[in-house]
């Protein structure tokens, strides 16, 4: 191999490890993006299901006084 073609290949060689050089930095630009996406979806469906609970709860409450008012009635009607 000539030396011309030795550098050639070099230079090839080079260019090469560049472009995976720009390839890793930009896959790891984007998984922490992915990751940082994740995060927010799951802080967000933490919050939303809490939410639910707290919903579920409030329900839970009014239907027991519904209940509630309910029987007072029927006591009324029955008396």
């Amino acid at each position: 191999m000539s030396p011309a073609e030795e550098i050639d290949s070099l230079g090839s060689l080079e260019q090469r490890i560049q472009q995976a050089v720009q390839l890793v930095s930009r896959l790891r630009s984007e998984r922490d993006a992915a990751l940082h996406q994740v995060a927010g979806a799951k802080s967000e469906a933490a919050r939303l299901s809490d939410e639910v609970q707290a919903l579920q709860a409030e329900r839970k409450q009014v239907r027991q006084r519904i209940e509630k008012l309910l029987g007072q009635i029927d006591q009324l009607s029955a008396g």
